[in-house]
């Protein structure tokens, strides 16, 4: 049939007498009856126009616009440097003298019976730490020469030296610290963030990524992602070298104002769109266009290291022009003193395992220790002698710790001294933003195995880095598929003895 005729003859058919019978109406409309249930089905997935925060007026149109938390935070900002890999604590805060007298013993049973491991297999040897440790400053807390400028700062900072998470491979481990889920599909910390808190700065991402390291981390881009929040809240990654964003310049023989032009003639065909379907995916899609547009000014002035002075760049042991932890924890201290809600640095490379000597806990991570030392301690001192560190939390971890016994694979010795995974026990720490100071919460037993007081999960460090921005984790909530989610899931509490 040709389709004119086709069309003229459905219309008929649709406004004819033939629909009074049940028989010929579902025969004619199946399509259509399918595609409502779908719509519906579909409907009940989609995310909603929650609001984090009751009582404050969350506006789709402007979804970055300023709001205030539950009650007053500490902080106004976060900068979470998260070393991806999962350096060993055990030759960087966990000190345990009574590890090195079984240094080359076999591992007794117990402590493999039950007990999952990535790539232990048969009876490993025990393996001493392999760095020096003081006691550092006046509250005494034990730091490797491994980081001798951090050492000079442990009176800075809280230690937490019994974290435990439930995952012990790398991708659903960053997950977890990350989304509070192993599962893909949650949003990442920064996320929610952002869209219980806004933005300061309407010119840049209230979420900026960093990378270093050579390499994304495992899980790849989900770690900051959105997830079922509106896709405006994810992580905007940006580079301490070359463009700070990816295509920011505009083509050859494009100008500013036709830029301009192109974005408003988009964004009105986006807005005709949403009157039409009432899809808050496409509210936000008109907020990147125009935030993009607002970036290609300012990103380059903030993202610019080699404006700030000599004695600045010398102090973080910045390379301008470079992809660098020193730039970009440098970048970091820009961002937040702009506004920015969470700055996250990722950090590749910290695998331990022994296979090679950059995986040698007593060569690679030396190694790395120096690329992030320097920087990672002039980050604290820039914030404190510039105001901001009280405001601003500074968090650092990684997705686990390691084993206090040597990697073998199986059953051989490996020729480097490595360090499988271990979920049961790391070490992580915090400073600035309201967390106390010189403050080391939590012990392992006397070979860094098992925590034996002050035991604090993943979710406990979540609900403690909402709690310093002024957000109850328990309220702090999205609707989505007929529930309200939130970070922490059902668990988590703050850790009340660094707050």
């Amino acid at each position: 049939m040709n389709p004119s005729k086709f069309n003229i003859y459905q219309e008929a058919l649709l406004n004819s007498a033939a629909f009074s019978t049940r028989r010929l109406f579902l025969k004619h409309c199946g399509m259509g009856l399918g595609a409502a249930a779908l719509g519906q089905l579909l409907g009940s997935c989609a995310p909603t126009t929650g609001n984090a925060n009751p009582g404050v007026l969350y506006d789709p149109n402007n979804p970055m616009m300023p709001r205030a938390p539950h009650f007053p935070g500490k902080a106004k900002s976060v900068i979470y440097l998260h070393m991806a890999g999962a350096p060993s604590q055990l030759e960087m805060f966990d000190f345990k003298p009574d590890l090195a007298k079984l240094d080359g013993q076999l591992c007794p049973e117990s402590l493999l019976a039950g007990k999952r491991f990535a790539f232990i297999r048969g009876v490993p040897k025990m393996l001493g730490p392999c760095a020096n440790f003081k006691q550092r400053g006046q509250s005494g807390a034990w730091v490797s020469d491994y980081l001798p400028h951090f050492a000079e700062l442990a009176d800075e900072v809280s230690f937490l030296k019994a974290v435990h998470t439930d995952q012990f491979n790398h991708a659903p481990a960053q997950l977890m610290m990350q989304t509070g889920s192993a599962r893909l599909g949650r949003p990442s910390i920064g996320s929610w963030v952002t869209y219980g808190l806004g933005s300061e700065n309407s010119n840049l991402p209230g979420f900026v990524v960093l990378t270093s390291g050579g390499q994304n981390p495992d899980a790849g881009k989900t770690v900051w992602g959105s997830g079922f929040l509106p896709s405006v809240y994810q992580g905007v990654q940006c580079r301490s070298a070359g463009e700070p964003v990816l295509y920011l310049q505009d083509p050859h023989g494009i100008d500013r104002d036709l830029r301009k032009a192109s974005i408003d003639a988009i964004n009105e065909v986006n807005r005709k769109t949403y009157e039409e379907f009432q899809d808050p995916e496409i509210l936000s899609r008109i907020a990147q266009y125009e935030m993009a547009y607002r970036m290609q000014v300012s990103a380059p002035e903030v993202m610019n290291i080699s404006d700030e002075p000599a004695y600045i760049q010398e102090m973080y042991g910045v390379k301008p022009g470079k992809e660098s932890f020193a730039n970009n924890a440098l970048l970091a201290r820009k961002l937040v003193e702009k506004g920015v809600r969470f700055v996250q640095l990722y950090d590749w490379g910290w695998d331990t395992h022994g296979t090679g000597a950059d995986g040698a806990v007593d060569i690679g991570l030396i190694n790395k220790c120096r690329e992030i030392d320097k920087s990672m301690s002039a980050l604290i001192l820039d914030l404190k002698q510039r105001g901001l560190l009280d405001e601003t939390l500074i968090v650092w971890g990684s997705e686990f710790g390691r084993t206090p016994m040597q990697e073998n694979r199986n059953g051989l010795e490996l020729p480097f001294k490595g360090r499988d995974h271990h979920a049961d026990a790391f070490t992580m720490w915090m400073c600035g933003g309201g967390v106390k100071k010189g403050v080391s919460y939590g012990e392992t037993d006397e070979i860094g195995f098992s925590p034996v007081s002050g035991r604090v999960s993943v979710f406990d460090v979540q609900a403690t880095i909402l709690n310093q921005l002024g957000f109850n984790h328990e309220k702090f909530t999205y609707q989505f598929q007929g529930r309200p989610f939130r970070l922490t899931d059902v668990e988590g509490e703050v850790i009340q003895a660094i707050v």
